[in-house]
């Protein structure tokens, strides 16, 4: 089973912090948006390993776009 995590704001992705095939605990910081001058982390609900990263540093993002995939 895996989990999409997706953007709660628009913004532009400022730094990935894991790469794909890492395990991640609840809570752990996937990548940080910039949006309005303020860094946004965006954190793991769940334990489990990065699936997929499905987008690059320095892309726009849409509130509600995937941004990865968690695989439990």
């Amino acid at each position: 089973m895996s989990t999409e995590i997706k953007a709660e704001i628009a913004g532009i992705v400022f730094e990935i912090l894991v790469e794909q095939g890492a395990r991640i605990s609840a809570g752990g910081t996937i990548l940080v948006i910039e949006s309005m001058k303020m860094e946004i982390p965006v954190d793991s609900p769940g334990e489990g390993v990065v699936a997929e990263l499905c987008v690059s540093a320095g892309d726009v993002v849409a509130v509600g776009q995937v941004l990865a995939r968690i695989k439990e």
